[in-house]
C-alpha cells in the first residue's frame, strides 16, 4: 500500500461518524436526565409539572437512598413511572445510581440544613378530623377553608389532582412546598410557627380522605 493510500484511509477513518452507544451504556448525566426526567421535572430540575428535583430542602428530606428508590421503582398509582429494568423500565442499576448521585451532587446543599430538625420523610396518617383544623390554620389563606381555590393557590381537593398523587407525595408537598412556585414549606406557612410532625400527619390524613375512590 502506498503512503498516499494509507493517509487517505486515516483521513477517512477520522471523518467517520461517532460510534453508536447502546442505550444501556449511556452514563452521561445530561443525556440521562434529559431523556428520562426533564419532561416532568424541568430542564434544570425546576419549573416542570412534577416536583422540582433542584430543591435542596426536598433532597435533604428524602436523602439519596429514597431518591434512588423512587427513580428505580416509581410510585404506584401515580404518574411517576419505574425506570429500573428490573421494575419494567429501561435503565440499568448503574444509570439509576448515576442519576441519583448527580442530582444530589449538583442540587443539594446539606450545609443549609445543618442543625435543622426535619420532619420525618414518611409517617402513618394522623387524625383527619384534626387535620381539617390544621388545614384551616396553615393552608386556608392560599387554598380556602375547604381546599377549594383561594386567593393564591389552586384546589387541593380536586379529584383529578388527588387521583394523581400518593399520600407520600401529599406529605412531601406539605413539608417541602414548591420552591419553584414560591409555595411555602412547613416552616414558613405561618412565620415563627412551623408545623409539628403530628400536624403534618393530620393534615395529610384530611387531604387523603378527600380522595374519591373508584365507585364513590
Amino acid at each position: 500500500m502506498s503512503v498516499g493510500a494509507a493517509m487517505a484511509m486515516l483521513v477517512a477513518c477520522g471523518n467517520r461518524p461517532e460510534q453508536y452507544v447502546l442505550p444501556s451504556q449511556v452514563m452521561d448525566f445530561g443525556v440521562l436526565y434529559k431523556d428520562n426526567c426533564a419532561g416532568c421535572h424541568g430542564q434544570n430540575g425546576r419549573h416542570g409539572a412534577a416536583r422540582p428535583l433542584n430543591d435542596p430542602l426536598y433532597l435533604a428530606l428524602a436523602g439519596k437512598e429514597k431518591l434512588m428508590n423512587v427513580i428505580a421503582k416509581g410510585v404506584p398509582r401515580t404518574s411517576m413511572p419505574a425506570f429500573a429494568i428490573k421494575a419494567g423500565g429501561t435503565l440499568t442499576d448503574q444509570q439509576v445510581a448515576r442519576l441519583a448521585d448527580q442530582i444530589e451532587a449538583r442540587w443539594s446543599q446539606p450545609g443549609e440544613f445543618a442543625g435543622v430538625a426535619l420532619p420525618p420523610y414518611s409517617a402513618d396518617l394522623g387524625d383527619r378530623e384534626h387535620g381539617k383544623a390544621v388545614f384551616v390554620a396553615y393552608c386556608s389563606q392560599c387554598h380556602g377553608d375547604g381546599g377549594t381555590p383561594g386567593s393564591k393557590g389552586g384546589p387541593v381537593v380536586n379529584p383529578a389532582y388527588l387521583a394523581l398523587v400518593s399520600d407520600q407525595s401529599l406529605r412531601t408537598t406539605v413539608i417541602v412546598g414548591r420552591a419553584d412556585q414560591d409555595i411555602p414549606n412547613w416552616r414558613t406557612y405561618t412565620p415563627g410557627h412551623p408545623m409539628t410532625s403530628p400536624e403534618i400527619s393530620d393534615v395529610v390524613a384530611w387531604l387523603s380522605a378527600q380522595r374519591k375512590l373508584p365507585g364513590n
